[in-house]
């Protein structure tokens, strides 16, 4: 099977319309393609993370938002696969898990401290721009909101994940204190 198909090089691609039950040829530039874009590029660099690391425990957890995002991103594209909030509540356990053994946060912390933690960081980056293009997808069309609470949920999760990273490895954060002029 060749991977090229050649329909895409006038700047548009195929997606699949739940209306019509049909696919149908729609702008790379549209709204969706953005959504599904920022989602791909997420779930990506998860890929990267998982590949950085030798925490087995963080590589099963950042496995499981992969299957997340792709399960997301085939749900936007307009398969009638669910999901479900209970996906959001497993990662609002794990965040309250971590709240309770890391040191208490009374500042921002800047970015960084082990390799792993830096890639969560931009991970979570990701995660916020993901949830913006869902957003703004969803004011246009439909989304599932389980959908948008994930996304949320996610970079919190993503954020709380890079600072047990630092933990583990005895890592002080960086703490930000603006100053006021």
């Amino acid at each position: 099977m060749v991977i090229y198909t050649k329909r895409g090089d006038k700047g548009e691609t195929s997606l699949f319309d739940k209306d019509a039950s049909q696919r149908t040829r729609v702008s790379k530039g549209d709204l969706k393609v953005e959504a599904l874009g920022a989602i791909d590029e997420l779930n990506s660099f998860l890929g990267i993370v998982i590949s950085h690391t030798e925490d087995l425990s963080l590589q099963a957890r950042l496995k499981e938002v992969q299957k997340d995002l792709l399960t997301i991103g085939s749900i936007t594209a307009g398969s009638k696969l669910s999901f479900s909030e209970n996906k959001t509540k497993k990662l609002e356990g794990i965040i309250d898990e971590l709240e309770g053994k890391l040191p208490v946060l009374k500042n921002f912390v800047l970015p960084g401290g082990t390799k792993t933690t830096s890639f969560l960081q931009y991970a979570r980056a990701l995660a916020r721009r993901s949830e913006r293009r869902m957003v703004v997808l969803s004011e246009s069309e439909k989304v599932k909101p389980q959908i948008l609470t994930y996304l949320n949920r996610l970079s919190d999760y993503l954020f709380m994940l890079a600072r047990e990273a630092n933990f583990k490895a005895g890592i002080k954060e960086e703490v930000w204190i603006g100053k006021r002029r």
